[in-house]
């Protein structure tokens, strides 16, 4: 059995929630996406996009 990765490029994140790359950067300058830096390069964990998505998803129910 083959482990699913825990991070993800910026691109492959950006894809993953069907924004552009910009727009992705512009989340975790934030803060409102976490994401961490390794002999730099960004790498957003998987983790993040799933506090992300729930975030939002309160946020809206929240709202309505």
């Amino acid at each position: 059995m083959t482990p699913s990765r825990l991070l993800l490029t910026v691109p492959e994140a950006a894809r993953a929630l069907a924004i552009s790359r910009s727009k992705l950067y512009e989340l975790i300058a934030v803060g409102v996406v976490r994401s961490l830096k390794i002999d730099g390069s960004r790498r957003v964990p998987v983790e993040a996009l799933d506090v992300y998505i729930s975030s939002r998803l309160d946020a809206e129910e929240v709202a309505a």
